[in-house]
């Protein structure tokens, strides 16, 4: 008699309030498809109270791991056996994995923005300007002072979460951390060589907007990052361009987070092309 096929998939997915405009679901079911895996990616609606059953559903239902998003990648530690040592520094989590019956959090939100600058510039010896200081940034500035980034001055309107996260670098990392106020175009300091957009400003529709930063200050050579990832190509990274900056996109970063992710689920290295590709298609103007 032949052996009657598994009819169990694997499962993993991502718990998020609003999770409506999540576009992990279509960049992860491709690259399932893609490698032949039976798994799927399953996009779920959990408001915050809520949190706690939705973990522990996943655990009883044998899931390989989800991701959080907003506003559950604080709230979630509460929930897991461990979490990893970078997700601890940080103090958030947005990528659960199943080891051996534990759920362990980890972060692949600064990875993410590390392994996709890598492809275009050696983070190490680097000295940043950190626009922001909200989860993104946290995530960013962390990993990559760990990879080797000499200095961060974090650039935040308010003064007390930007004085927290510089504190933070100087005290878990290597990497030197200052604070500068926001008010007004912020000049980029001459020996800057990395500047990196981590708010949402530019993201569609208020595809105009730029962050509040004077174009003159960037110059040629320098890399210019934004996490936005729609539209790929925002109004700050045109402006960096036609400055002669070498320009980074969110893509990049949505991109390397779901490979890393996914590697963590699976043991696969995924086709990083695939999974762009159906970013790009979904971002498309047309």
């Amino acid at each position: 008699m032949r052996e009657p096929p598994s009819f169990l998939s694997m499962l993993t997915g991502s718990f998020a309030s609003p999770a409506a405009e999540n576009p992990t679901v279509a960049m992860m079911e491709a690259a399932y498809r893609h490698h032949g895996l039976d798994a799927r990616y399953i996009n779920c609606e959990v408001a915050p109270r809520d949190l706690g059953d939705a973990v522990r559903g996943a655990r009883a239902m044998g899931w390989a791991g989800f991701n959080c998003s907003i506003p559950h990648k604080v709230a979630v530690l509460a929930h897991l056996d461990d979490v990893a040592p970078s997700a601890q520094i940080i103090g958030a989590v947005n990528c659960v994995v199943r080891r051996d019956g534990a759920l362990i959090g980890e972060n692949t939100d600064g990875l993410g923005f590390v392994r996709a600058l890598a492809a275009v510039t050696a983070p190490a010896g680097q000295s940043m300007v950190l626009l922001g200081a909200g989860g993104a940034a946290r995530a960013i500035a962390v990993e990559s002072a760990l990879a080797g980034v000499a200095s961060i001055t974090v650039v935040n309107r308010d003064r007390e979460r930007g004085e927290e996260l510089a504190a933070l670098i100087e005290r878990r990392t290597l990497a030197s951390a200052r604070f500068a106020p926001w008010h007004g175009p912020f000049l980029v300091p001459d020996e800057t060589t990395l500047v990196v957009n981590a708010t949402p400003v530019g993201l569609y529709p208020d595809t105009a907007a730029r962050p509040d930063v004077d174009p003159g200050s960037l110059r040629p050579g320098m890399t210019v990052a934004d996490v936005v990832p729609n539209p790929p190509r925002t109004a700050f990274l045109s402006d960096a361009a036609g400055r002669g900056c070498v320009t980074l996109d969110g893509l990049a970063m949505l991109v390397n987070q779901g490979v890393i992710g996914m590697r963590h689920w699976t043991g696969i290295d995924p086709d990083p092309a695939v999974m762009r590709d159906v970013l790009e298609k979904l971002f498309s103007p047309g």
